[in-house]
């Protein structure tokens, strides 16, 4: 059997600059979707797929995600006082879904160099990595679909999409070979191949299940051409010496660090709520669109 993964990690240093000047002083990952900030819906991902305890890695200016998980007693208080039962309730709930620690990316080097900052709270055991970028909504937590294919193999996981046409070149990309329906074993990986190069149709997104071994090699990659230490690349020199796999996974990916993809999943999600919709829907019909 392997060893439960119970820890996953959340960069959160980056500097967001795909939403300035929203971001120049609030983090990306405290952007509302519809009324819960991003990083909440994946934290709340983890925990739906097991998880227990998240480490997320922050940088300057990125305090409004601790006080975010944190109790809030003035807070509290006053909804208890005007007898705001359910607001209580959910405001209760973020600071008690997870254990949650902080660490301290000192200088926006990538996403491996982010991951690598949290070597001392992971420990020598598996994890998760998860971006708050990608909101996945499916019927089974996106984590779970890849820490499913963990516990049959015993390798580490990478999360996948399709993506059609020259999109591809945008992302990581695997080659892989199908062993059953939406698992691939992985015979290589490549940073945002030209699209006549892309070795398939399957993108590399923000879930990846990881071993601990994965740190040494984070160590010795080289730096881009960027000056950043891709995790990718740590990851095709892990490849030469285990196995890893990857999950076509099952549902829809929004990637709510772009401005458009952002509009889109705010729209999504207000359509699924009960008290948005009918509402939502009479508007959306009323527009008169070109």
């Amino acid at each position: 059997m392997p060893t439960p993964v119970r820890k996953a990690v959340f960069p959160a240093a980056g500097l967001g600059t795909r939403f300035l000047p929203a971001t120049k002083a609030s983090p990306k990952e405290m952007l509302p979707l519809v009324d819960k900030p991003l990083i909440q819906y994946v934290v709340e991902e983890a925990v739906a797929s097991g998880i227990e305890s998240i480490i997320i890695v922050t940088g300057r200016g990125k305090t409004d995600i601790e006080d975010h998980f944190d109790v809030s007693f003035e807070l509290e208080q006053l909804l208890r006082e005007r007898g705001k039962d359910d607001l209580l309730e959910q405001v209760r709930s973020i600071s008690e879904m997870a254990r949650v620690s902080y660490v301290r990316q000192r200088e926006a080097l990538g996403l491996g160099h982010a991951v690598l900052q949290a070597r001392d709270c992971v420990g020598n055991e598996p994890f998760a990595v998860m971006l708050s970028d990608d909101i996945i909504d499916a019927e089974v937590p996106g984590l779970k679909q890849l820490l499913d294919v963990y516990e049959r193999y015993d390798a580490p996981v990478i999360g996948t999409m399709q993506v059609k046409g020259e999109a591809i070149s945008r992302f990581g990309v695997i080659d892989g070979e199908e062993v059953e329906e939406g698992v691939y074993k992985v015979k290589d990986m490549v940073e945002k191949p030209a699209f006549a190069e892309a070795p398939s149709d399957l993108a590399i997104i923000g879930r990846y299940v990881l071993t601990p071994d994965i740190f040494a090699e984070i160590e010795s990659t080289k730096p881009g051409a960027v000056g950043e230490i891709q995790i990718t690349d740590a990851m095709r020199s892990l490849l030469k010496r285990r196995p890893f796999y990857a999950v076509r996974f099952k549902g829809t990916r929004h990637d709510a660090g772009d401005k458009l993809g952002f509009l889109i999943a705010n729209v999504e999600f207000a359509l699924k709520r009960s008290d948005l919709a009918p509402e939502f829907k009479e508007y959306l019909r009323s527009l008169k669109l070109d």
